[in-house]
């Protein structure tokens, strides 16, 4: 009798253990999980010299080294001459960039490819892809609004209004602060354009089917129009940045 219960213990052992090997699967990749699964979503937030961005990427393997990928970014633009200022003549007043005519934002969309480098190993690691897109940006200018302080002749005070950003008229004296960040965004214009990147992926994630990654790289954005930034500086048609992103996604078949 006792060799009946020799393939129940066994048979309860293996039912014991199959939860562990269930974690196992979900911490580690295992050569099964390793299937070549043949598209991909990513979402990224990017840092790059001039701001900020999001990002959104949707690929589709050509081969296993080679992927075609779409992807759309928006970003904010700032000048690299914005510098914070503050009256420090009025109490409450609130920072503004002096200076500043409008902000930049730019909505670029575009197609490239990554090629892999190294192949990430089963038992971990890193799998480092070169990158490079290009396609179309549309840019955008929202100008900047002012809280101005206005004196009230009747009164003998001051009084706070929202104007325009004019270099002619508004000074460090008598700009009482930033205006709301909302106020503008009626008067869009818009400035057509292009650019090219290229930078390096590294996907350090454990599981295949949910990569994580960071990109550092390179993009020159150009347009026929001089964007106009900056009222004491020239329009700008070249926008040169270095970029690093951090992205999560999923890749299924």
């Amino acid at each position: 009798m006792k060799y009946l219960f020799i393939p129940a213990i066994l048979l309860f052992l293996s039912q014991l253990a199959a939860p562990l090997r269930a974690q196992s699967v979900e911490t580690y990749d295992t050569i099964g999980d390793n299937l070549l699964f043949r598209k991909e979503l990513t979402g990224s937030a990017i840092i790059h010299t001039n701001g900020w961005g999001l990002e959104f990427r949707k690929g589709t393997n050509r081969s296993i080294f080679t992927k075609l990928m779409w992807e759309v970014n928006l970003l904010e633009m700032k000048d690299a001459k914005e510098i914070k200022s503050i009256n420090q003549f009025f109490t409450n007043t609130k920072s503004y960039f002096y200076g500043k005519l409008n902000a930049v934002y730019m909505l670029r969309a575009g197609i490239g490819r990554q090629h892999m480098l190294n192949r990430k190993p089963y038992s971990g690691g890193v799998e480092i892809r070169l990158f490079y897109s290009g396609g179309v940006n549309a840019g955008f200018t929202k100008p900047v609004y002012l809280n101005i302080l206005k004196p009230d002749n009747v009164a003998y005070r001051y009084v706070i209004v929202t104007e325009r950003y004019d270099p002619e008229e508004h000074f460090p004296d008598n700009i009482y602060g930033r205006a709301s960040f909302f106020k503008g965004f009626n008067q869009l214009t818009f400035y057509p354009g292009a650019y090219v990147k290229v930078g390096l992926n590294v996907d350090f994630g454990t599981i295949n089917q949910r990569p994580k990654t960071f990109e550092v790289g390179a993009v020159l954005d150009g347009f026929p129009k001089a964007i106009p930034a900056m009222a004491f500086r020239s329009p700008n048609n070249l926008f040169f940045t270095l970029y690093l992103s951090f992205g999560i996604g999923k890749r299924y078949d």
